[in-house]
């Protein structure tokens, strides 16, 4: 099928709502990206898709960019060592899938993804950067954007380069997770750094890292001379994150009451939309466990919930524990290990 897409300005989209779903290993299924489109969120982007995965035809990798029409517009994020397949799944992107950008991924610090030269590796190799940039710029027409990291490790940062290369091949954004692929997941992003970059390249610069609150989602964007802000961690332990940025950011304050009873049957309606039962359960599962994050007794209930593997069973157990909470007395478990694991 040859899909006909129309030509966005993904730009134009952070002007009306910079507040975009980063994309996330695991994560930004189908289900999650409508559910939080509905929440709010700006652009949305699958998580990780190989381009080998394509170019050997898996099903599997098909399957990771499926996608609503409410959630356009809709990127599909792509990694690999292999320019050709990168070229070719890119194609695929915008000619089977009808998506409306492609985004690449040079800022997953997953080893697997690495040692391959997929992920942040190329991030050491800038000469292959331009190349690659060149190959898959000139073979879509539809908006190509990619997510960095800071470099490789801290001696070795080198955004600015990577942003002028970018920039020189027509690349339409670049986001910049403010971390170096040595650092993982661990520390702080480092914010200045990201600042000094979007203040001195043509790009547009999305910042990436540790947003975990409206009020910081904007001052990221107007203080830091960012284009927009990418909002990974931080919408899984608040699904309210973007309508609440969205609301500050036009001067309101929304006091409408945090209902999860609302939030659970939009989110379980899309995962029953798009899985069997099983799945449904264990996606249900891990944003439950999220979403109890900070609140009482959220470690017993986690542990409770896991044990269970029955959809209606899950269901249940997550109804009755959000029915019992009160919204005023939640904690700050910013940085609790379950909630740092890997994303994209």
């Amino acid at each position: 099928v040859m899909h006909q897409v129309k030509k966005i300005s993904l730009i134009q989209q952070l002007r009306d709502n910079p507040f975009v779903l980063a994309p996330m290993a695991g994560i930004t299924d189908v289900a999650f990206r409508s559910f939080m489109k509905e929440m709010g969120a700006s652009v949305v982007i699958t998580e990780l898709v190989s381009a080998n995965g394509l170019a050997f035809g898996s099903e599997k990798t098909k399957k990771l960019m499926e996608y609503d029409e409410i959630q356009r517009p809709i990127g599909v994020q792509l990694f690999g060592d292999n320019l050709d397949h990168l070229r070719d799944a890119a194609v695929f992107v915008e000619q089977e899938i009808g998506a409306d950008f492609v985004d690449l991924n040079f800022g997953c610090p997953v080893p697997k993804v690495v040692k391959k030269g997929g992920g942040s590796a190329i991030l050491k190799d800038l000469d292959r950067l331009a190349t690659l940039l060149n190959l898959v710029k000139g073979a879509i027409e539809i908006p190509l954007t990619i997510k960095i990291r800071t470099g490789w490790d801290q001696p070795s940062r080198n955004s600015d380069e990577v942003c002028k290369i970018a920039y020189n091949e027509g690349v339409e954004w670049v986001g910049i997770h403010g971390r170096t692929r040595s650092q993982g997941y661990q520390g702080d992003a480092d914010w200045d750094y990201i600042k000094a970059i979007a203040e001195k390249v043509q790009i547009p610069i999305l910042g990436n890292g540790d947003i975990k609150d409206p009020q910081t989602a904007i001052s990221r964007t107007q203080e830091f001379f960012c284009h927009g802000v990418m909002i990974g961690r931080g919408c899984l332990k608040d699904p309210f994150l973007f309508t609440d940025a969205l609301s500050l950011l036009s001067g309101e304050v929304n006091t409408s009451e945090k209902n999860f009873h609302f939030i659970f049957n939009r989110l379980k309606y899309y995962l029953e939309k798009h899985f069997d039962e099983k799945k449904s359960a264990l996606q249900l599962k891990k944003m439950a466990a999220w979403y109890s994050s900070g609140y009482k007794n959220s470690a017993q209930f986690r542990k409770d919930l896991f044990r269970e593997s029955d959809y209606q069973v899950v269901n249940r157990c997550v109804d009755e524990y959000f029915q019992s909470l009160d919204e005023s007395l939640r904690q700050d478990t910013t940085g609790e290990a379950f909630l740092m694991g890997g994303h994209g």
